[in-house]
């Protein structure tokens, strides 16, 4: 098989998601868009996970040519978008393509709504600060446990890496999955992601107070520490 050489598109989480919470070296995708921007492609930012002012800040310097969103723009309602320049909307007028929920007024009115909350409410620079502050109190545990490996991640799109030890640093996906359960038992819901299972990933909700900030980290310390006595 060939290839034209030319690339249709290159498509990236600002964050990594599922993939972990991994953030990208600054840099990166400065980079990595010129190169496909050179060879003819477009560059796509995925910021279903990401978007609505969840991370706190903006996150590499860089313009897509189209981003996707769906999730927090609709708070709960299916909703997404794309957004992308008029050049390339343009060309969507030659093919062929529908929605059946395409232009849903009820879902575009929560949309209108999310916004103007997020704006209001000054949403963006809370995730920053409180996600500031539970990054802290999860480094705080980095220091206190062998098997935290890792803390990552910006405004309130966090992960915890979980590992044997921090000498080898090999993932659990045990510990990982234990760890789950346990939170869930002290009324705390989180997820966990990464190729092995082993990074616990916090995106409380948007509206997270100072308060539960607290708890988050209380009920971590909690759960780790029975965890500690059972992995020694």
């Amino acid at each position: 098989t060939a290839t034209t050489g030319s690339i249709a598109g290159f498509i990236a989480e600002p964050i990594q998601g599922v993939g972990g919470t991994v953030v990208m070296p600054q840099g990166y995708l400065e980079e990595v868009y010129g190169i496909v921007r050179e060879h003819g492609g477009v560059c796509i930012s995925d910021e279903v996970q990401t978007g609505f002012g969840r991370t706190g800040t903006e996150n590499h310097g860089v313009v897509p040519d189209i981003v996707t969103c769906a999730k927090g723009i609709g708070n709960g309602i299916p909703l997404a978008a794309v957004v992308t320049t008029p050049e390339i909307a343009k060309s969507l007028a030659q093919k062929i393509h529908f929605n059946t929920y395409g232009g849903n007024p009820v879902a575009s009115a929560v949309g209108n709504a999310v916004l103007d909350v997020i704006d209001k409410e000054h949403i963006q620079r809370r995730a920053l600060e409180l996600g500031g502050l539970l990054k802290e109190k999860l480094e705080d545990l980095q220091k206190k446990y062998d098997f935290i490996g890792d803390v990552r991640g910006k405004g309130l799109m966090l992960g915890v890496e979980i590992v044997k030890d921090k000498k080898s640093r090999q993932p659990d996906g045990k510990t990982a999955a234990l760890i789950l359960e346990m939170l869930k038992e002290n009324n705390l819901l989180i997820g966990k992601g990464g190729l092995d299972g082993n990074v616990l990933r916090i995106k409380p909700v948007m509206c997270l107070t100072a308060a539960d900030v607290e708890y988050i980290g209380q009920v971590m310390d909690i759960v780790c520490s029975s965890i500690d006595g059972f992995v020694a």
